[in-house]
């Protein structure tokens, strides 16, 4: 990673600080971005990223901050342009930047899904859109995408995340189909790791400290190797793929597939339906499955 120049959304915080240091350890030169609101959303604070500026050039690495809002296309560009206008250059762009507004389906506010579905989902876009034009221009580029099991399995409570971050896996995967003639990868995570938001988490009985016991085990930094290694050239093959990080293990996701098929010669009506569709796909039908119904073991 030495010189490359490596632009990290949410990296005051959390799986994006974590990411920003150990790039900078690697010699990459790093962009670290965060609006610096509450969980939610709410506010703004300079404070996060030049706190991580401040470790990694206190560290020897080279760093500059940068609190735009990347929900505000073109405040992503400016972030995007802060990073030519400093190094030279860009070489990869990690999108970690998030929020929660968690709500049962029934009781989601519009405010709810136009907040996460704007930092998550659209402020990927714009920073990857901002950054596209100039890795087509150079000819190589890397992208690196946070998403969740909550969005690839499922979860309770968060139609507006689990919509936003499985949005993500076809942005990452549209990104690396329209631009691989470019030299151009991109590539998913959906990282199992302690943040500020999971971090509210009750803790009230013995089993919900067992469970927040086993979250903390699964730390920030540790998603960290994998997205180094991703924008590395050892990596130079992988692309439009879907990771999953959760303390020392690592996976590699499906991906949407056929997996069974019925077909009549006469066509299909309601009552040729009822006789084949739910008796040939019911096994093959996928459970109402959380993700944590799906990784059930601690993580090792």
């Amino acid at each position: 990673m030495k010189d490359q120049v490596v632009l990290v959304t949410g990296a005051g915080r959390g799986i994006g600080r974590g990411i920003a240091l150990e790039l900078a350890a690697a010699g990459a030169r790093v962009v670290v971005n965060d609006l610096g609101g509450d969980p939610g959303g709410g506010g703004a604070d300079a404070g996060p990223a030049q706190s991580t500026v401040d470790e990694i050039v206190a560290g020897g690495g080279t760093a500059v901050a940068n609190g735009g809002d990347i929900g505000d296309h073109g405040a992503a560009r400016e972030l995007v342009e802060q990073a030519v206008s400093a190094y030279g250059r860009l070489d990869a762009v990690v999108n970690s930047a998030g929020i929660l507004r968690d709500r049962i389906f029934h009781r989601m506010s519009e405010a709810d899904w136009d907040s996460v579905i704007r930092v998550h989902l659209k402020g990927s876009f714009n920073v990857s859109r901002a950054a596209a034009e100039h890795f087509r221009a150079q000819g190589s580029g890397v992208f690196v995408h946070m998403t969740s099991t909550a969005g690839l399995i499922g979860n309770f409570g968060q139609a507006n995340y689990s919509a936003a971050k499985l949005g993500i896996v076809g942005l990452s995967r549209s990104i690396a189909l329209d631009m691989a003639r470019y030299g151009v990868r991109s590539n998913a995570i959906a990282p199992f790791a302690w943040s500020r938001l999971i971090g509210t988490l009750p803790e009230g009985t013995p089993e919900e400290q067992a469970r927040v016991a086993k979250f903390r085990a699964m730390r920030a930094e540790l998603v960290a190797p994998l997205v180094r290694f991703l924008l590395g050239p050892d990596a130079a093959e992988v692309t439009g793929q879907i990771f999953v990080v959760r303390r020392n293990e690592i996976f590699l996701m499906s991906q949407p597939r056929p997996i069974r098929s019925i077909h009549h010669s006469e066509g299909w009506d309601q009552e040729r339906l009822r006789q084949h569709l739910v008796p040939s796909f019911r096994t093959s039908f996928a459970p109402l499955e959380r993700s944590g119904d799906v990784f059930s073991w601690d993580p090792i």
